[in-house]
């Protein structure tokens, strides 16, 4: 694609992007709606409008070469990014559930269900990526220095004498020969029954012209067969009955398209070097042609502004604090008259909050007094103000952190970027005008805080000349003042230290010792969208009818993408977005949950550090050696986030009872520890501790849920993801899906079995060995039959139980609270109906 397509995709997303603006922020605050149905409609569809926008601005960010158009689209991307994560937040305090479902948004807008996932940001791992590979050059060599500590040792093999090593030799040469002689004897059976059929057969008495028609006839029957096969195959496949044959190698115009962008990124850095440099250059030579000048012209209105005020008010001004913006605020706009009452006003404010201090005490007296006093006369004007007030009552909007800067984003595009003439710069590098504007406003503020402190003692020595005894007084009330800000300050800093227990060492050191221990481990290589799951398409229809529905594994991916990438990926989103310390990944085993830890590691380029219970047994001993431990990695996590601290069979650290087979592993130590370290966690720190469960329900609800206050149950997959599952996995392993391998039967047969199982059953079949013989042997549906029978499903009881359990959840019970009282509700009103009826009835 050309510059000026990735500019339309632009153009159209900021279009899309002004209108969601003009609805989210209107004029008029709207009122309160009690509408939960009318309510989830608007958020779900300001959620499906902002996801289509965040994947255009992704695509454009991604290509486009303009390095001052780029630092545009960031601006935007992170703050829908920011945004998505708000409505989503909304929408599960409105439904009081994780999984939501836009079955009807989706056909309003005219979109597919692969619309809804959420885009991972490429430049999450990009931008970082010579780091990632200098940490991943770092850790393989720890790894090897470490030897093969950790690695399993290969058995050396059994020694053999020389008497049984001439026998098994003598045993290979026998069968060797046995099946050569065996080889050539079939032939010569066949080459001698050749010669007694043309014996037996004699010449050959047909008509020509009836031998050819013979053979013509044979030949049509063979290729209109063979038509007829290949347009059933294609109707089939163009129907959606047979996948589409597998395809070995990308198309020629696929391989023009990567080379076309993997270009389109190398310029972006050549652009981007180029920007850099003009950024310094340009500054210095607008500090050197224009500093001066400016520096004289500030200097003389500074003066001149003196003058002014010294005639207007008979002396002269205060200079306003650097806090306050100095000399910048003498100019916004305002008359020296304005600028004087102003800071005369900030004098006097202070001075009346010292002197309110002292009579705070008697005040709150003798108002609780009146108090008592006034209730019982207060009573009835109360009650009609709560009548107005429940009449208000409802829905509101809540206050968005990215929405501002969505709406700053858009009207720099409208200023700047909108219909901007770019003829002359079809290669797209940066726009020197603009870098100009930029740095003159840059090199302006820095000489006005030159400035600004010579004016100040120049205005020191014009009040020592003209009024000495007012400058020793204020000389005398500045000294007091600072004193006591630089004693509130250092009392702030006392409360904010933190003691260092590795004070002495370096990150490095403190890198290398985790890997050794093997608390920092290398995530595997594995995508989000490796993940495979098809979307609920029956979501929507079933809540309707008052069943809640099990989650697709789409919609696991979707949350994983919401909660766990777009935060870590992005410092600017993760800083104002709600904040999430903890996330729970419950499910039976072989769901999923470990490869969505390492799939959000890879997604972000974030540590992944392992604080299994199991992985922690034997290591750091003592409650010394665990607070030593903790800090650590959460020093190592901060500071080379973004970083996962991993804890699998979370609920063996919250246990009600230790088993006996486990007390000696001291399952519980990080169980009082943990809730300290995630307070630590401030919204700067990218870190995030997730949890992987296989049986929550083992683990002390309470402390469990306080720590995981964000939990995601994974259910066994469904049929559509059991059926796309299949087909992925057996074509993976170099499998072919034929007339007899079908999809949708393994899929019917498999029912309760999850991800993990099916994998074993196609590793187990599809050997190196079977592989190779698939050109003679057909690959069948029922070769899968015997590994899954060695198999246990997940069955309806175990799936029960994690129900019930994470009914007992918070966000369940809240969402078991909500059913029960509208249920409540619909039966009142059904009475209330009934009521109504009876009473008409008694008058006729």
């Amino acid at each position: 694609m050309s510059h000026s397509a990735y500019g339309r995709i632009w153009a159209e997303a900021q279009g899309a992007l002004e209108d969601l603006l003009v609805e989210e922020l209107p004029a008029e605050p709207p009122r309160p709606c009690r509408d939960r149905l009318l309510v989830f409609q608007t958020l779900a569809s300001c959620y499906v409008r902002y996801l289509q926008i965040l994947r255009s601005l992704e695509a454009v960010y991604d290509q486009i070469v303009h390095p001052q158009k780029r630092r545009t689209v960031r601006h935007v991307l992170d703050g829908v990014m920011g945004r998505l994560l708000e409505l989503k937040g909304e929408m599960v305090e409105l439904e009081f559930s994780e999984f939501h479902y836009y079955d009807d948004i989706l056909q309003d807008l005219k979109l597919t269900p692969e619309d809804l996932e959420v885009p991972v940001p490429q430049y999450f791992v990009r931008e970082k990526a010579r780091v990632l590979k200098d940490r991943e050059r770092i850790l393989g060599q720890i790894l090897a220095s470490a030897g093969p500590l950790g690695q399993e040792m290969k058995a050396p093999a059994p020694a053999m004498s020389l008497d049984e090593a001439v026998r098994v030799v003598q045993v290979c040469e026998r069968a060797r020969q046995g099946r050569l002689r065996a080889s050539f004897m079939r032939e010569i059976r066949q080459q001698e029954e050749r010669e007694r059929l043309a014996k037996t057969r004699g010449a050959s008495t047909l008509d020509p012209h009836e031998a050819a028609t013979r053979i013509q006839k044979v030949w049509l029957g063979y290729s209109q067969r063979k038509k007829t096969k290949k347009e059933r195959l294609e109707e089939m496949i163009f129907l959606g009955m047979l996948p589409p044959p597998q395809q070995q190698q990308p198309t020629p115009t696929q391989l023009r398209a990567r080379q076309a962008e993997g270009e389109r990124r190398l310029r972006q850095e050549e652009h981007e070097a180029e920007y850099q440099d003009a950024l310094v250059s340009m500054k210095e030579a607008v500090r050197a042609r224009e500093g001066p000048d400016i520096r004289e012209t500030l200097q003389e209105q500074i003066r001149q502004w003196f003058i002014e005020c010294r005639d207007a008010t008979g002396k002269f001004p205060d200079f306003p604090d650097p806090e306050e913006g100095g000399s910048a605020a003498i100019f916004a706009q305002k008359t020296p008259e304005q600028v004087a009452a102003e800071l005369a006003a900030k004098e006097e404010e202070r001075e009346k909050k010292k002197k309110d201090k002292g009579k705070k005490g008697k005040k709150s007296g003798k108002k609780g007094k009146e108090k008592k006093k006034d209730k019982k006369g207060k009573a009835k004007g109360m009650k009609s103000k709560a009548d107005t007030e429940e009449d208000e009552e409802g829905w509101k909007m809540a206050p968005s952190n990215f929405l501002p800067t969505v709406a700053e984003g858009s009207k720099t595009y409208e200023e700047v970027w909108r219909g901007r003439d770019e003829r002359q710069n079809l290669v797209q590098r940066f726009d020197a005008q603009l870098v100009m504007e930029e740095k003159r406003g840059e090199v302006e503020e820095e000489v006005r805080m030159q400035v600004d402190e010579l004016m100040r003692q120049e205005l020191k020595n014009l009040k020592l000349a003209v009024d000495r005894e007012k400058g020793k007084k204020k000389k005398k009330g500045k000294k007091g003042k600072k004193k006591k800000k630089k004693g509130k300050r250092s009392g702030k800093k006392k409360k904010k230290k933190d003691r260092d227990l590795t004070a002495d060492r370096s990150i490095e050191s403190l890198f290398e010792e985790l890997v050794h221990e093997g608390l920092l481990i290398r995530p595997m290589d594995v995508r989000l969208s490796d993940y495979i799951g098809e979307y609920s398409y029956l979501g929507t229809t079933l809540r309707q009818a008052d069943i809640e529905p099990m989650p697709s594994l789409s919609d696991v991916r979707q949350l994983i993408a919401l909660y766990g990438v777009l935060p870590l990926g992005s410092q600017a989103v993760h800083e104002r977005a709600p904040l999430l310390k903890a996330l729970l990944l419950a499910g039976p085993a072989g769901v999923g949950k470990k490869m969505l830890v390492h799939a959000l590691c890879t997604e972000t380029g974030a540590n992944l550090f392992n604080l299994s219970p199991g992985n922690l047994a034997g290591k750091f001993p003592g409650k010394s050696g665990l607070q030593m431990m903790l800090h650590m990695v959460f020093k190592v996590a901060r500071q080379l986030q973004p970083s996962v601290v991993w804890i699998g069979d979370a609920e063996k650290t919250f246990y009600k009872k230790v088993p006996k087979a486990e007390k000696e592993m001291e399952p519980k130590r990080l169980k009082k520890d943990l809730p300290k370290i995630l307070k630590s966690i401030r919204p700067e720190d990218r870190v995030l501790v997730v949890g992987t469960s296989r049986r929550p329900f083992d683990a002390d609800l309470k402390p469990f849920c306080k720590v995981f206050r964000k939990i995601l149950l994974i259910p066994r997959p469904d049929y559509a993801s059991r059926l796309v599952l299949w087909r992925h996995l057996v074509r993976e392993r170099g499998g072919q899906l034929t007339g007899a391998m079908d999809p949708s039967c393994l899929a019917k047969v498999t029912d309760g079995f999850t991800q993990g199982h099916i994998l074993q059953a196609v590793r187990a079949v599809l050997s190196e060995r079977r592989v190779q013989q698939l050109s003679r042997k057909p690959l069948s549906a029922q070769e899968f039959i015997a590994p899954l029978a060695r198999l246990d499903p997940v069955y309806k009881e175990e799936e029960e139980t994690f129900k019930g359990w994470y009914a007992k959840t918070p966000l369940g019970k809240k969402r078991a609270k909500a059913a029960k009282a509208s249920e409540e509700e619909g039966e009142a009103g059904k009475g209330k109906g009934k009521g109504k009826g009876k009473k008409g009835k008694k008058k006729k």
